[in-house]
């Protein structure tokens, strides 16, 4: 096939990243927004020499897993990859996902994952779930200021202020914000010239306590006739925090460093089960709380916890795995890299009344390295230990220095929750390697209508 051939296809698989599968004459085609069971015309944008990338023309034949996507944009938007996929098979291919990269990826067989993999926990109402969102502003060729999402792999904006996967309140609080920056003169930020004043907006809600955050990402420190802006946005039920956050580094990054409260407090509040957290503009929190019970509470089942263990939490953000974790546990130990993190992980202790729980500021791959060491010093060569560990690393997966102190401390249990199968499948690899049985997995979905997917993993030491 060579670029802008066309082509007829029927679609028989489905790559990582959501994109449909076909062949012709054994040359694979990837399609973005093709089903499983299409049959398509396709026209190829990029040729490699064993296969290509091609863009969907027209559906032939409609799979009887495609359906109507709720959002009009959800074939430009990046924000959504599979929505035009039934939400009974985004699960299947989600599991499928987790299932491939730990057998081709970590090397474990078909036979024993079939015996280890739990079902996905999926949602049963795939759509609204998003707490927080991140829109980007921009100008239109008419020159009105816009937000949206931005377009698949570009900083294009799709202007549409009612996204499927948000609350619905998002809406009523960008149209706001337009308006003024309209009525008011205030220009958006351009990123070619680096000129412009609004970069972003974050909006944060409590699906518990039904409290709203607005902030407001600054190229410059102050914004023109702001005062009007708080009054109407403070007429928003909910409506709990308004503040700015500059930023005016030349940067993919969002939000700046720091934030300053224009009007309420500088954080709302909710709820995961019955543990209640402080979310400032700068913290980490799960973007879906209903799924955020489930992956924490399959966190908590993995964990086994009795009531006297001793608890490692690597990579605790606020404290929200280790203050579900200390209801249970005799001491929990958290360790973030993001000193606010850990501030807020402190407060959320003290709001929730617990005790058994202290964090620590710095890379989990190197706190828990010199914690180790520290304890062999100070207690005459005497191992430091864990019952439990638990993990949630970023995207990258575990640092090796980390992976070998977690087999040097040997806790019974290690629980691993991680956002990227693939660096998962390596370093389940590694700890399986080195005396850990894989003992149970379960994916759960904690962003439909996306290729993403979180899983949660048990491992067992052997007994020796």
């Amino acid at each position: 096939m060579q670029k802008n051939e066309t082509a007829v296809i029927e679609i028989t698989d489905i790559g990582v990243n959501g994109e449909g599968i076909g062949k012709i004459d054994g040359y694979t085609l990837f399609v973005k927004d093709a089903v499983i069971g299409d049959k398509v015309e396709v026209k190829v944008m990029k040729a490699k020499k064993n296969y290509g990338y091609a863009r969907l023309m027209r559906v032939i034949e409609p799979s009887a897993d495609r359906v109507e996507p709720r959002c009009a944009f959800a074939r430009k938007c990046g924000g959504c990859q599979i929505q035009e996929m039934s939400y009974e098979r985004q699960l299947a291919f989600k599991e499928q996902k987790v299932r491939g990269n730990l057998e081709r990826l970590g090397g474990f067989e078909r036979e024993m994952l079939d015996q280890v993999m739990e079902p996905i926990r999926g949602m049963d109402n795939p759509f609204g779930y998003r707490n927080k969102a991140q829109f980007p502003f921009g100008t239109d060729k008419e020159g009105n200021p816009v937000t949206g999402f931005y377009a698949g792999r570009t900083h294009d904006i799709i202007a549409n202020t009612d996204c499927a996967l948000g609350v619905p309140v998002n809406q009523e609080i960008l149209e706001i914000i337009l308006d003024f920056m309209k009525a008011e003169g205030v220009p958006a930020y351009d990123e070619k010239t680096g000129k412009g004043l609004i970069r972003h907006v974050l909006i944060r809600y409590g699906f518990t306590t039904k409290e709203i955050m607005v902030c407001l990402v600054l190229n410059g420190r102050k914004v023109p006739g702001v005062e009007g802006l708080v009054k109407k946005l403070t007429a928003i039920d909910g409506m709990t925090s308004i503040s700015i956050s500059p930023n005016t580094r030349q940067t993919n990054v969002i939000m700046g460093d720091a934030y300053e409260v224009l009007w309420g407090q500088g954080f709302i509040t909710d709820y995961i089960g019955n543990v209640r957290y402080q979310i400032s503009p700068l913290s980490f929190y799960q973007v879906n709380p209903v799924q955020t019970e489930k992956l924490y509470s399959q966190a908590l089942e993995y964990a086994d916890l009795k009531g006297g263990e001793t608890v490692w939490d690597l990579y605790c953000g606020i404290g929200t795995i280790s203050l579900f974790l200390a209801e249970k546990a005799g001491q929990v130990y958290g360790v973030e890299i993001v000193p606010q993190a850990i501030d807020d992980a402190r407060k959320n202790a003290e709001i929730n009344g617990i005790t058994n729980a202290e964090f620590f500021v710095g890379k989990a791959e190197e706190v828990l390295p010199e914690y180790y060491e520290d304890y062999a010093r100070q207690h005459g060569g005497e191992k430091a230990r864990a019952d439990v560990i638990v993990v949630d690393p970023p995207r990258k997966g575990c640092d090796q220095a980390l992976l070998e102190t977690i087999v040097k401390m040997a806790p019974g249990r290690v629980v691993y929750v991680s956002c990227d199968s693939a660096t998962l499948a390596r370093d389940l690899k590694y700890l399986c390697g080195e005396g850990y049985v894989l003992e149970k997995v379960r994916p759960v979905d904690m962003f439909p209508e996306t290729v993403h997917v979180e899983t949660v993993v048990r491992l067992q030491r052997k007994h020796t």
